[in-house]
C-alpha cells in the first residue's frame, strides 16, 4: 500500500513523532474545536500522544489519518485520511470514515477538498472499499461543503455525545476517479 499521496499542492503522508508541534498547533486552537466538542489540547504532551496513537492505527488497522504538507513550503497544515471506526455510531459499526482538520490560517484555500479527493480515490481504487463514510457537526456548514464537494451524500441527522450530527456517505462506482 502507498505511504503518501501527492496532489497539486499537498503531500499527504503517514504522521511522524516530529509532526507533534503541527497537531499542537491545530488542536490546541479553540476556534478548531468550536465543533469538536471544545476541548483544545493544552500541553503538547497530548499531541504527542494523539501522533503515537495515529501511527497504532496504522499497524492495527493498516490505516489512519495522515499529515497534510504544504508541498511549497514543506510546513504541516493538518491531517485528512481514512479511519477505521470500531465503536458504534449512527447503527454503524467496523466502518471506514473519511475526516480532515487543518490549521485555521490554512481554512478557505481549498486544501480540504483537494486532500479529500485524493482520499476518495485512494479509498477506492487502492484500498477497494464499497463505501465510505462521514460525520459532521450538523451546526458546521464549512465541513457539510467540503463533504458534498467530495461526492458524498448526505444519509441523515443523529445525536452523538449530546449533540446533533449529520451522517454522510458515497459508494464505490467501478472505474470512477476522483481527481
Amino acid at each position: 500500500m502507498k505511504s503518501y499521496i501527492e496532489t497539486e499542492r499537498l503531500i499527504l503522508r503517514e504522521m511522524i513523532a516530529s509532526d507533534d508541534e503541527g497537531m499542537f498547533e491545530l488542536d490546541s486552537n479553540p476556534e478548531v474545536h468550536r465543533f469538536l466538542g471544545n476541548k483544545p489540547v493544552k500541553h503538547i504532551d497530548e499531541s504527542r500522544l494523539m501522533v503515537q496513537n495515529i501511527r497504532k492505527q496504522y499497524v492495527d488497522n493498516g490505516i489512519g489519518r495522515w499529515a497534510v504538507i504544504l508541498k511549497e513550503t514543506n510546513e504541516f497544515i493538518g491531517w485528512s485520511g481514512i479511519k477505521v471506526i470500531k465503536e458504534t455510531i449512527n447503527n454503524h459499526q467496523n466502518f471506514y470514515e473519511i475526516g480532515y482538520r487543518f490549521i485555521q490560517k490554512h481554512w478557505g484555500k481549498g486544501y480540504a477538498t483537494e486532500a479529500g479527493l485524493a482520499f476518495v480515490d485512494f479509498a477506492f481504487n487502492e484500498m477497494k472499499v464499497e463505501v465510505l463514510y462521514a460525520y459532521a457537526d450538523a451546526g458546521n456548514k464549512g465541513s457539510r461543503h467540503i463533504l458534498e464537494k467530495l461526492g458524498m451524500h448526505y444519509v441523515n441527522s443523529f445525536e452523538y455525545d449530546g449533540e446533533e450530527e449529520v451522517w454522510y456517505e458515497i459508494t464505490m462506482i467501478p472505474n470512477r476517479k476522483f481527481e
